[in-house]
């Protein structure tokens, strides 16, 4: 039996599952986690994440039964858009800095001013945010020029991790995308717009990654690498890819369907066969790691907002979660705009939180209800961009993260979009997704063929509750253009 390891290296931990390469079948997890960081400094060590990768590559083994040198091919998926810079000698110049850091905040709105935002959106199918490679490496040039000076190569998390596995610097075209200088939908990076707008001392045709396809292999583990995980010497490796990306792999999403992503970050996406681009600068006209496009809105506040609000009640989150359920629909409660950490979309990295509506009415159930919502409002407003960017999506509603696990979550969503939500049998759609792309290189398939057969089963429905939905998100859109105004 031919297994694959799909490595997922999140923000929060590295997990790996092994599954069966000839029907999907869960073998093994594994889970280790990773460094705590926080806006607006949110930077780890990438050896952290290698040493978390063979802690959860072991773990999942052991999980298993079986050893590591049973693996035949393996594919790593991680949180995107991080800068690690590597010197000529390839070792890591700094720590990496991640999607969340939002310390480079100035010098998107510097990239942006300089070049336009349509313009940016026509090049590259994004509009630059502190979240976005390119916004970092700006950032580095400003504040740390002696590091540029010795930087040879740029890579995304995934990318370096594939590169300890193999020697290799390449990448994929979802990751790619998803750096501010990778044009998509011309399968070319747009290194003139580093030249010009962030440094002309590089070579950046030289420092960027090759770029693979859907699945095409990325190389083989190096014999040292395979002896210290006791992995076979020349294991097969496949591309790679963002974890947004290959988790809507993992899900099996198909064209029509849209998924929130609830997690670290919250994420709205679709699938498109053709290119979106988005002038006002909500969705991200990224590729997916299929062949296509993925066009997405990711917000900074997910669940860390019902963390916070859990622990400034007293309660652990499913307690919250169950406070929620039992408010009444139809009763008055606060509103909440959770940008507890800055915000991403809309762009407002020096952002706060603000709550309206609070009176000596209110119930801690009618609270808990409105955090849950909050979340869920930015993110149907992201839905809502990627309907009017052109992106039909008519299909599934479906729930996938940590977040979508809470029953809270999904009837809020249910209830605002006045529509039915799903989950799928897949508690690990990243990682999940990691093996559907291992199994295509191992067997030379078409990875949406492996991804429609492994498509992962109904797990749960929710359906609408009657209620006013429309008006309560009125009037967190007032309450958020409010706080957009003070901050603008």
């Amino acid at each position: 039996m031919p297994i694959v390891a799909g490595i997922d290296s999140s923000t929060q931990s590295c997990t790996v599952e092994l599954r069966d390469a000839g029907d999907g079948a869960l073998l093994g997890t594994g889970r280790a986690p990773h460094p705590v960081t926080h806006p607006p400094l949110s930077e780890q060590d990438p050896a952290a994440w290698w040493r978390a990768l063979a802690t959860a590559l072991a773990l999942a083994c052991r999980d298993a039964g079986v050893r590591p040198g049973s693996i035949d091919a393996v594919s790593v998926t991680a949180q995107c858009h991080g800068l690690v810079a590597l010197d000529a000698a390839g070792q890591v110049l700094r720590p990496a800095k991640l999607w969340n850091d939002t310390t480079s905040a100035s010098q998107a709105a510097s990239l942006v001013a300089r070049y336009g935002a349509r313009n940016w959106v026509r090049a590259t199918g994004l509009t630059p945010t502190a979240a976005l490679t390119v916004t970092k490496l700006a950032w580095l040039a400003e504040h740390e020029p002696g590091n540029l000076r010795r930087l040879t190569t740029v890579l995304v998390p995934h990318d370096w991790l594939t590169y300890r596995l193999t020697g290799e610097r390449v990448t994929d075209r979802s990751d790619a995308s998803g750096t501010g200088y990778y044009a998509a939908f011309e399968n070319r990076w747009r290194t003139d717009l580093l030249t010009e707008l962030v440094s002309p001392n590089v070579d950046w045709d030289a420092a960027v990654p090759r770029v693979l396809g859907p699945a095409e292999p990325a190389g083989r583990v190096l014999p040292e690498v395979a002896a210290e995980l006791g992995l076979r010497p020349g294991v097969l490796v496949g591309p790679g890819g963002g974890d947004q990306h290959l988790g809507a792999v993992g899900l099996g999403l198909r064209t029509g369907d849209v998924a929130y992503s609830l997690g670290t970050s919250g994420v709205v996406l679709s699938v498109s066969a053709d290119p979106v681009f988005d002038s006002t600068g909500w969705v991200d006209g990224v590729a997916d790691a299929t062949g296509g496009y993925l066009p997405l809105v990711c917000t900074l506040n997910s669940t860390k907002v019902t963390d916070t609000f859990a622990r400034l009640l007293g309660v652990d989150v499913g307690t919250l979660g169950h406070l929620a359920l039992a408010a009444d629909p139809a009763q008055a409660r606060p509103t909440l705009v959770a940008y507890l950490d800055g915000e991403r979309s809309p762009d407002l990295p020096n952002a706060q939180g603000v709550m309206a509506g609070l009176t000596t009415a209110s119930t801690r159930e009618g609270l808990a209800l409105s955090v849950f919502e909050s979340v869920i409002f930015g993110l149907v407003r992201g839905h809502q961009a990627i309907d009017a960017a052109g992106v039909p999506t008519p299909g599934e509603v479906v729930a996938v993260g940590g977040g979508a696990r809470s029953l809270a979550y999904r009837q809020v969503l249910a209830d605002v979009l006045g529509r039915p939500v799903i989950t799928r049998d897949a508690p690990e759609v990243s990682a999940r997704g990691a093996c559907v792309q291992g199994a295509a290189v191992l067997s030379g398939s078409d990875i949406k063929d492996v991804r429609d057969a492994w498509r992962p089963p109904l797990a749960a429905i929710v359906t609408p509750r009657p209620g006013d939905s429309a008006a309560l998100m009125e009037r967190y859109l007032l309450l958020a253009e409010q706080v957009r105004a003070d901050n603008g």
